[in-house]
């Protein structure tokens, strides 16, 4: 790493250089293999999110939580950045298009949660994420003991460290279409 630049400095130029990576990465997944692992099979709630752009998709795994009999929570960005997850029913007329992004109907859920899956760009050896850069799914991962795990493409994966600060959560998992990695070490 560049050590004139600030971490935030080169998050920044690496969310872009992961970004055009992704550009034209489509590859499709059911997640069975995330589906069939011992902390989904668990749980009774999981918070999930609603793809967009080129992350991802996760479309067939809400249904198959749905289908499982999973309560799926998914999250609605509040005007300070932060997350409130929202149960879905799993009808698209329960969704509301902000920006991007698809947001639930209905009330904040303050139960707990027991696993939680999340978005990023990259995910290191240790469980390190890099999202998008807002912050709010730290700030949502901060408050749950939940098991937490990355969706991310094959290859974004990978050995090179991901910068790191404070306010950064680590996830307990990574899953690519093809495989679910647990993280040990935690930092």
């Amino acid at each position: 790493m560049d050590s004139t630049k600030s971490v935030t400095e080169i998050k920044s130029e690496l969310r872009k250089r992961y970004r055009a990576e992704r550009e034209f990465l489509v590859v499709e997944s059911h997640w069975k293999h995330l589906l069939d692992s011992r902390e989904v099979n668990a749980a009774n709630f999981v918070a999930s999110y609603c793809s967009y752009g080129d992350e991802p998709n996760t479309s067939a795994l809400n249904q198959s939580l749905l289908e499982a009999g999973k309560k799926v929570l998914l999250p609605r960005l509040r005007e300070n950045n932060d997350l409130d997850w929202v149960i879905w029913s799993g009808k698209e007329e329960d969704l509301i298009p902000r920006g991007l992004v698809h947001e639930p109907i209905g009330d904040a859920y303050n139960g707990e949660i027991d696993v939680v899956i999340v978005p990023a760009l990259h995910i290191d050896r240790r469980g390190n994420r890099l999202g998008q850069g807002g912050g709010s799914y730290d700030r949502a991962l901060a408050r749950t003991k939940a098991w937490k795990v990355a969706l991310v493409y094959p290859g974004e994966l990978t050995s090179e460290e991901v910068p790191r600060e404070v306010h950064d959560q680590q996830v307990d998992a990574a899953a690519t279409p093809e495989i679910l990695v647990r993280f040990t070490e935690q930092n």
